[in-house]
C-alpha cells in the first residue's frame, strides 16, 4: 500500500492513530514506548487491559474497513507478558521479542497471544481462543503453540466487568504490552 501511495498511506495511518488507536491505548491504561514505521511497541499495566484494547481496536478497525477496497490497512496484532528490561522510556528483551513474533504469526485483522496472557485473562474475559497448532518461532528454542481470541466469531461480547464490546472487526497492529507484557503492532 505504502508503495502505491505514501502520502495516502501516511494520513491514514496517521487518522487511525489519532482517531482510534490512540483513545483505546489511553483508554486501557496504555502507553505508547515507541513507534517503529508502521508499528507500535507499547506497554500496559494488565495483560487484561492490554486484550480488550487489541480486541476493541480490531473491531473498530474491522467496521472502519468494511465497505472498502481489499488494499485497505489491516493491523496485526502480537500479546506477550514477560520481562522486560527499561532503559528510560524504552522497552527491551525476550517479553517483548516474543510480542514481536507473536504479531508476525497474526494475520491480517488478527491477534496471536502467548499462552500465559491466554491463561491470565481466560478467567476474566469471555473470548474464546484458537489454538493455532505448532510454530517455529524466530530465536525462540522450542516451538510455541500460540492461541488467538476467537472474538471475530460473536457479534458482541461482554466482559465479566459487563461491559459491551464492539462488534466484530477486521485489522492488524504490531504492539508491546504490559509491564510484564509487551504487544506489538504493524500495519500490514
Amino acid at each position: 500500500m505504502i508503495g502505491e501511495d505514501e502520502e495516502g498511506t501516511l494520513a491514514a495511518l496517521k487518522a487511525i492513530r489519532r482517531e482510534l488507536a490512540d483513545p483505546k491505548i489511553k483508554e486501557h491504561r496504555g502507553r505508547i514506548v515507541k513507534t517503529t514505521g508502521n508499528g507500535l511497541l507499547l506497554e500496559f499495566a494488565s495483560v487484561v487491559d492490554a486484550v480488550r484494547c487489541a480486541v476493541e481496536v480490531q473491531r473498530e478497525m474491522a467496521e472502519r474497513n468494511a465497505d472498502v477496497p481489499p488494499d485497505r490497512i489491516e493491523l496485526r496484532m502480537g500479546i506477550n507478558v514477560g520481562d522486560i528490561i527499561k532503559d528510560g522510556r524504552d522497552i527491551y528483551g525476550d517479553g517483548v521479542n516474543v510480542a514481536a513474533r507473536l504479531e508476525a504469526l497474526a494475520e491480517p485483522g488478527g491477534i496471536c497471544v502467548s499462552r500465559v496472557v491466554r491463561d491470565q485473562v481466560r478467567d476474566k474475559l469471555v473470548f474464546s481462543f484458537e489454538d493455532m497448532g505448532e510454530q517455529q518461532v524466530k530465536n525462540c528454542p522450542a516451538s510455541a503453540r500460540p492461541p488467538r481470541p476467537a472474538w471475530r466469531k460473536a457479534q458482541s461480547l461482554r466482559d465479566r466487568s459487563g461491559r459491551t464490546a464492539a462488534k466484530p472487526a477486521a485489522g492488524a497492529a504490531r504492539q508491546a504490552l504490559d509491564r510484564s507484557a509487551p504487544v506489538s503492532e504493524h500495519e500490514r
